[in-house]
């Protein structure tokens, strides 16, 4: 019982984390990734396809992303889509391939980023700390039940709390890496 509660939490934690992460990949550093434009949902013969599935990317300089579509028809789709999106990115074609050229951000526009990181970083700290609320409702409910002694639900709780703590530790390295990452000129 207390076991399967704790690798309930461990798994909800995790994914918290992984959540936190990926949004954090989404926010622009100046620096060109693909994964900026990996959520961009482009129309393509009636239908929303993911932008990956229509092309593959490479990066050629630090401010530079080049979008190759598989199929050269679709490259006036693509380029609707990524104007369409929130990243502020000009694109720029040859016929072949879509360049995408990041301007360097300003200071105002990098604290801008700071600030909209650490409200993901707050939001995983509050999923992370729903997950332990979660646990602990069902280690006490297990305890009213007689189904676990009060040692083992203090015991249950002080893992569930030092699990809890290495959890937002984590969410805290990560947001201290981006901040660096977009403070860095």
């Amino acid at each position: 019982m207390i076991d399967e509660t704790l690798l309930e939490a461990i798994e909800n934690m995790g994914k918290a984390v992984d959540h936190v992460q990926a949004q954090f990949i989404g926010v622009r550093t100046g620096r060109a990734n693909a994964s900026l434009v990996d959520k961009i949902q482009v129309e393509y013969f009636g239908a929303f396809v993911p932008l990956q599935q229509l092309a593959s990317f490479q990066v050629p300089e630090a401010r530079m992303l080049v979008v190759k579509p598989h199929d050269r028809g679709s490259i006036a789709a693509i380029e609707k889509a990524i104007q369409a999106s929130d990243l502020g990115l000009s694109p720029s074609n040859d016929g072949v391939v879509i360049r995408l050229n990041f301007p360097a951000l300003t200071e105002e526009r990098r604290k801008e980023f700071v600030k909209v990181v650490k409200n993901m970083a707050e939001d995983g700290r509050i999923a992370v700390r729903n997950v332990r609320r979660d646990a602990r409702k069902i280690l006490e409910t297990a305890k009213k039940d007689g189904d676990i002694s009060q040692d083992e639900l203090d015991r249950a709780e002080k893992e569930l709390e030092q699990l809890t703590q290495a959890t937002v530790d984590t969410i805290d390295k990560a947001f201290t890496r981006k901040e660096h990452e977009l403070l860095e000129v």
